[in-house]
C-alpha cells in the first residue's frame, strides 16, 4: 500500500516560501534544516500531517495550476478569519475566472509564487 510521503511544491525563493508556509500552517523545517535547493517542512512539536516539500523551481507559474491546497476552516467566520490571517503573511487574493456564482471558498495565491493556488 502506498501513502502520500510529501505534497512538493516549487517556489523560487527559499526563505521566503519557509517563512510563509511556517507560519500558515505551524510547519517546521525537518531537522532544523533549510537548504538553498530544497527543504522540507513537518508538523511542529511532532504533531502528524503529510510533510511540505519546498523545492527550488525556476518553471514559469501557471494561470490555472493544475495542482493546489485545500485548507480548510471550522465554519463561515473561521474561513474569513484565516484569510485575513493569510493575506497578513502574504498571500494574495485572486480574482479567480472560475469561481461558482456563489462560492464556498477563497481562493489565494503564495506570495512566493504569486500564482500557485491554494
Amino acid at each position: 500500500m502506498l501513502t502520500i510521503g510529501s505534497l512538493v511544491l516549487g517556489v523560487s525563493d527559499m526563505p521566503r516560501a519557509v517563512a510563509f508556509w511556517t507560519a500558515v500552517l505551524d510547519y517546521a523545517p525537518r531537522g532544523g534544516l533549510i537548504e538553498d535547493d530544497w527543504t522540507v517542512l513537518v508538523p511542529a512539536g511532532g504533531g502528524s500531517g503529510v510533510q511540505l516539500a519546498l523545492g527550488l523551481s525556476e518553471s514559469p507559474v501557471q494561470e490555472h495550476p493544475r495542482v493546489h491546497l485545500d485548507l480548510y476552516a471550522g465554519d463561515a467566520a473561521d474561513q474569513a478569519a484565516e484569510v485575513d490571517r493569510l493575506v497578513a503573511l502574504g498571500a494574495g487574493r485572486v480574482d479567480w475566472d472560475l469561481y461558482p456564482e456563489d462560492p464556498d471558498f477563497v481562493v489565494l495565491a503564495d506570495p512566493n509564487t504569486s500564482n500557485s493556488y491554494f
